[in-house]
């Protein structure tokens, strides 16, 4: 299963962390920039995948998302929080994530360490564990020996449509990604929609319990989507896709309005 093991998404324009200029020093560019001098850390995600019960797809990639909203939201990475000079350091330079995955002792042996369990909701709900950002070559051994590649996941139905009047976080239809590498992009996707939220918006998307949906977009859409002015994910080509590559399209209802006018 491949992830984000490398600065790989530009999210231009509006797609800016708190505080940053439009796009010049966005942690989201393919190109690089200041971001590239810090300390480089990485959020690690593992996702439980049992042999016998693999999660469905779509569960897994709406999962991790939601994690990574977690994440940002919890009180350990905020203010003095234990995890917020992580969270900062994180912020600070590029915004990596790498998706890996546990089964048995391996998953236990993760649920020890300190981090954030968030369940699926679909039968076999899949499970995704976040943990606050780590250096790059600082990794604990318990996560450290995790698998990033060699795990496919498949949908056993199609997903029912998205709630229209629901946060979406749409896929490119041109794109054949790894289940990581689309987890890992999902999670780029709603950590630039939150960024894009006021605080009552966010605060009222955390307290519904983050709603979101996954879909691929429809080709004949997938233009639109992107020149829409809602936040974009755009891959740098160091894992599975082409330099450049939209892979993401954030939309989230309250953006919407402001992507209209």
């Amino acid at each position: 299963m491949s992830s984000e093991q490398t600065p790989a998404v530009d999210a231009p324009g509006a797609a800016s962390a708190p505080g940053d200029g439009p796009s010049q020093d966005s942690p989201f560019r393919d190109g690089r920039t200041a971001r590239d001098e810090a300390p480089q850390f990485v959020l690690p995600l593992v996702v439980r995948i049992e042999r016998a019960a693999p999660p469905a797809r779509t569960d897994a990639l709406e999962t991790a998302a939601r994690a990574v909203l977690v994440v940002l939201s919890d009180e350990r990475s905020l203010g003095e929080g234990e995890w917020a000079r992580a969270m900062r350091d994180w912020q600070d330079a590029r915004i990596r994530k790498v998706v890996r995955r546990a089964r048995g002792a391996e998953w236990r042996r993760a649920e020890a360490l300190p981090g954030i369990t968030v369940t699926g909701s679909a039968e076999n709900a899949a499970e995704v564990r976040v943990f606050p950002p780590v250096p790059l070559d600082g990794w604990p051994k318990d996560l450290a020996r995790l698998q990033v590649s060699g795990t496919d996941l498949d949908d056993p139905e199609p997903p029912a449509p998205a709630d229209p009047a629901a946060p979406v976080l749409w896929l490119s239809p041109d794109l054949d990604m790894s289940a990581g590498k689309a987890m890992a992009q999902a999670g780029h996707g709603a950590q630039l929609a939150w960024w894009e939220l006021s605080d009552e918006e966010r605060a009222a998307w955390r307290a519904a319990g983050f709603p979101l949906a996954v879909r691929t977009a429809e080709p004949g859409r997938w233009a639109e989507l992107v020149a829409s002015g809602l936040p974009v994910v755009r891959d740098a080509g160091f894992t599975e896709i082409a330099p450049g590559s939209c892979t993401v399209v954030a939309d989230h209802p309250a953006l919407r309005r402001g992507a209209a006018a």
